[in-house]
């Protein structure tokens, strides 16, 4: 699990690199990212624990999950359903459910606080003026 604590800040909204603060660096090792596979959502499954599931699918964290998150997070879904259906709930069972989500990194707090951000594409759009001269030069045949 990630540090405790506050939310760290969004790295673009620090003043300055973390790693210009001091303190120390830990170095990391690296293995060799697997491709996975992402069985399909167990129809018997609670709805909820379908949406997480389906959910962490297609977020951004996917590209960090291997095979044994995945089962990891299929066995949790079996969980929260068997939780979800239940006539007596357990406020532990779904603290120990919430813990394991969270080493997923299943939500932004989580990824905020290892270090990791989800960020959106850009799109390099070209400005409308620059589109209208463009088209007007295909017009006169001029090259660009």
């Amino acid at each position: 699990m990630g540090a405790r604590g506050p939310v760290p800040n969004r790295e673009s909204d620090l003043a300055r690199p973390r790693e210009r603060r001091g303190g120390e660096t830990t170095a990391v090792t690296r293995g060799k990212a697997r491709n996975t596979r992402w069985p399909a959502a167990d129809p018997d499954w609670h709805p909820l624990a379908r949406d997480i599931y389906l959910g962490c699918k297609n977020s951004g964290q996917a590209d960090f999950y291997q095979q044994s998150d995945i089962a990891i997070l299929r066995s949790l879904m079996e969980d929260l359903s068997l939780y979800k259906n239940s006539r007596k709930r357990s406020g532990q069972m779904l603290m120990t459910i919430m813990s394991a989500l969270s080493s997923l990194l299943v939500t932004e707090g989580d990824r905020r606080r290892v270090r990791i951000e989800l960020s959106e594409e850009v799109v390099e759009e070209t400005p409308a003026s620059v589109s209208v001269l463009n088209d007007y030069r295909a017009q006169l045949g001029i090259a660009q």
